[in-house]
C-alpha cells in the first residue's frame, strides 16, 4: 500500500533505517532548550498558566500548558493542575461507559483524541509522581481502549458494549483527523514505554505518513489552505518523534521545507491574507491566524535547510500575525522567529506540483499584483470544486476571488463560487468530480516579474456523459496583462457560461462592467449578455459579493474577456469546440 514509486519506497527504507536506531527506552522526550526565558512570549505563556492555577482557566486551556511549565521551572503547582484536569477527563469518560453511553473522546469520529490523550500521556509521563497508582492504572485502561478503538473501528467497544464507528481519516495520511489519531498514539506509546504500539506506527501508521508526503513535491496540503493548517500540529510531532526517537519524520522528504516555500508564494502582497483554497472552516476570510504563524515556526525549527529557514524567519517577522492571539496556542510561540533580510531572495513564481496550485506575483513588495491558478488533484472531502479556477489580488485587495470567502459557512466547494468556466446541462451545474487529477504545464517563466505563461487540462474533473467532453485553459501572465485562454468541447444541452466572483456589486454598461478597481470588457461575442448576481439573494449563507456571468448564444464560439484595474489590463479569451 502507497508504495507509488521509487522515490516512495526510498522514502520508506529511509524511515525503517532511522526507526531502527532509536533509542530502546521509550519516553515523550522534548528538547526546550529553545525556550528563551526572558522573552515576551515566555511571560505571556506563564501568566497564562498561572491565571489557571489560580483557579481562573481560560479558553481552551490544556494540560499540556500545565506541564510544559512544570517542566521549564519544576514547580509542583502545574502538576498538580495537569494531574486533576485529566482526572476530570477520565472520570467524566467511566462516568459515560458507566452509563453506556460513549465518552467525549469519541466525539467527531475521535477527532479531539490527539489533543485529550496527548494531554494524558504527557502528564502521565513528567508528572508520575504527582500521579497515583490507582489512577495511573485507570488512565491506562482508558487511553489503551482509546487507542485500540481508533485504529479498530469495526471491533470498538466501550466497557464491553459494542461501539463501531466509520474509521474516517485512519487510513488517509492527507486528512487532519490521521494526524489526531497519530497524536494519541504517539505521546501514550511513549509515555507508556508500549514496545506494541511503537511498533505498530514505525510498521503500520509512520511509513505510509512518509511515503504519502514524499509524493507531496511543492508542499501544502490537499485539503486546501483552511484545514492544511493542521499541518501544525503534525510538524509539532514530528519534533516530539525527533526528540524522542531520533527519527527525523521532518526531513526524510520535502515535503515540509517545501510548504515553507507554499505558504511564502500563498501569501498575497499586503501579507495579511492567503490563497483561499478548499473549506475555510474556521474563518471563511483568509485572514491569517495562530494556526499559520504555528505552522511556519514549527517548519522553520525543523527544516535542515538553511535557505528555508530564512525565507521562514522573513515571512513569520513580516505578516500581520506578529503574537499569538488566543492563550491556548501562547506555548507555540515560545518558538524561535529567528532574523531575515528585509525581503526574500526567492524567485516571484512557485508551482506545488503535486497539489497544482501556482502562485505568481510582480515583486515581494505589498503593492504588487498576485495570480493563483488550481489545476492539479481533487481527493479530498474538503477541497472544492476549483479546478481551472483563478485568483486575482492587486492594489491592496482583492479583484476576483472564490464567492466562498464572504459566506457564513466557509464551506461553499461548488464550481457556482469559482472564476472558472461553469457548465449547465439541462439546467443543471455540471460537477467536478473528486479523485481525478487536472493537469497542469508551465510553458515559460518571465522574463519580465513574475511573468509566466502556463496551461492546465481540467478533462478529468468531468465525469464522461456529463455534457463536458474536455476543458483546457491557458493563463498568459505578463504582470501587465493577463491572457485566458479556454478550449472545450460539450455535448448537447450543454451551456458555458464565463464567471468572475468580485467583492463589489459589477455596474454594467452595454458589454461593460465594472467591480471597484476591476472594469471587464466582453469583446467577444458580439451581443454577449452581462448578469449581475448579487450572492445575497441566493443563498441567506452568502454575506455579501457579486458574480458577472456572461453568457453567448446558443450557436457562439467563443469569448474573448478584457479585465483592467488601474493601468494593468486582464484579457480572457475563450474558445468553444
Amino acid at each position: 500500500m502507497f508504495l507509488r514509486n521509487a522515490t516512495s519506497l526510498r522514502s520508506l527504507l529511509m524511515v525503517l533505517v532511522l526507526c531502527s536506531s532509536a533509542t530502546a527506552q521509550a519516553a515523550i522526550t522534548v528538547n526546550l532548550s529553545y525556550v528563551n526565558q526572558s522573552s515576551a512570549a515566555y511571560n505571556r505563556f506563564r501568566n497564562w498558566v498561572d491565571q489557571a492555577v489560580s483557579g481562573n482557566v481560560g479558553y481552551g486551556f490544556s494540560a499540556n500548558d500545565a506541564v510544559v511549565m512544570y517542566r521549564l521551572t519544576n514547580q509542583s503547582q502545574y502538576c498538580i493542575l495537569a494531574r486533576n484536569m485529566v482526572e476530570e477527563q477520565v472520570v467524566a469518560a467511566e462516568a459515560a461507559i458507566a452509563a453506556n453511553q460513549n465518552p467525549e473522546v469519541q466525539h467527531d469520529s475521535y477527532l479531539y483524541a490527539g489533543a485529550m490523550i496527548g494531554d494524558l500521556a504527557l502528564t502521565y509521563d513528567w508528572c508520575s509522581t504527582f500521579v497515583s497508582a490507582s489512577q495511573r492504572t485507570r488512565w491506562a485502561a482508558y487511553t489503551e481502549r482509546t487507542i485500540s478503538n481508533i485504529w479498530n473501528p469495526a471491533s470498538a467497544q466501550w466497557g464491553g458494549r459494542a461501539a463501531p464507528w466509520s474509521g474516517w481519516g485512519t487510513e488517509d495520511p492527507a486528512n487532519n483527523y490521521y494526524y489526531s489519531f497519530l497524536r494519541a498514539t504517539m505521546y501514550w506509546a511513549l509515555a507508556s514505554n508500549s514496545n506494541t504500539w511503537i511498533s505498530y506506527l514505525e510498521t503500520n501508521k509512520i511509513p505510509p505518513l512518509v511515503n504519502y508526503f514524499a509524493l507531496l513535491t511543492g508542499g501544502g496540503s490537499e485539503e486546501g489552505t483552511g484545514y492544511g493548517t493542521s499541518h501544525h500540529k503534525l510538524f509539532e510531532l514530528y519534533r516530539v518523534w525527533r526528540d524522542s526517537r531520533t527519527t527525523d519524520l521532518a526531513n526524510a522528504n520535502a515535503h515540509l521545507t517545501d510548504t515553507i516555500s507554499y505558504w511564502l508564494h500563498a501569501t498575497v502582497p499586503t501579507r495579511d491574507r492567503f490563497a483561499p483554497y478548499g473549506d475555510q472552516a474556521r474563518s471563511s476570510v483568509p485572514e491569517f491566524y495562530d494556526y499559520h504563524r504555528h505552522l511556519i515556526l514549527e517548519a522553520r525549527y525543523l527544516t535542515n535547510s538553511a535557505a528555508a529557514r530564512d525565507l521562514a524567519s522573513w515571512w513569520i517577522n513580516n505578516n500581520s500575525v506578529q503574537q499569538m492571539a488566543s492563550g491556548f496556542n501562547y506555548r507555540d510561540d515560545l518558538l524561535p522567529p529567528g532574523t531575515s533580510s528585509p525581503l526574500p531572495n526567492a524567485p516571484l513564481t512557485y508551482r506545488a506540483t503535486a497539489i497544482g496550485h501556482l502562485f505568481t506575483r510582480t515583486s515581494w513588495e505589498t503593492g504588487a499584483t498576485w495570480l493563483s491558478f488550481s489545476a492539479g488533484s481533487y481527493n479530498q472531502s474538503h477541497a472544492h470544486q476549483d479546478q481551472g479556477s483563478f485568483t486575482l489580488f492587486g492594489g491592496g485587495d482583492w479583484l476576483a476571488v472564490t464567492e466562498n470567502i464572504w459566506s457564513h459557512s466557509g464551506i461553499q466547494q461548488g464550481t457556482e463560487v469559482h472564476n472558472l468556466v461553469r457548465f449547465v446541462k439541462n439546467g443543471t451545474t455540471v460537477r467536478q468530480r473528486s479523485n481525478t487529477v487536472s493537469t497542469m504545464n508551465v510553458l515559460q517563466q518571465g522574463p519580465g516579474p513574475g511573468e509566466v505563461h502556463v496551461t492546465g487540462d481540467m478533462t478529468a474533473a468531468y465525469q464522461a456523459g456529463s455534457g463536458v467532453n474536455s476543458w483546457q485553459r491557458r493563463l498568459d501572465f505578463t504582470g501587465s496583462s493577463l491572457l485566458v485562454t479556454d478550449q472545450f468541447s460539450v455535448t448537447s444541452g450543454t451551456q458555458a457560461i464565463f464567471q468572475v466572483n468580485t467583492p463589489v456589486q459589477p455596474v454594467i454598461t452595454g458589454n461593460t462592467a465594472k467591480a471597484g478597481n476591476l472594469t471587464v470588457r466582453v469583446l467577444q461575442p458580439a451581443g454577449a449578455t452581462l448578469t449581475a448576481v448579487n450572492w445575497r439573494n441566493v443563498d441567506s449563507d452568502f454575506l455579501s459579493g457579486w458574480k458577472l456571468e456572461v453568457r453567448g448564444s446558443a450557436s457562439n464560439t467563443g469569448f474573448v474577456v478584457e479585465m483592467t484595474t488601474g493601468e494593468t489590463i486582464f484579457k480572457h479569451g475563450f474558445e468553444q469546440n
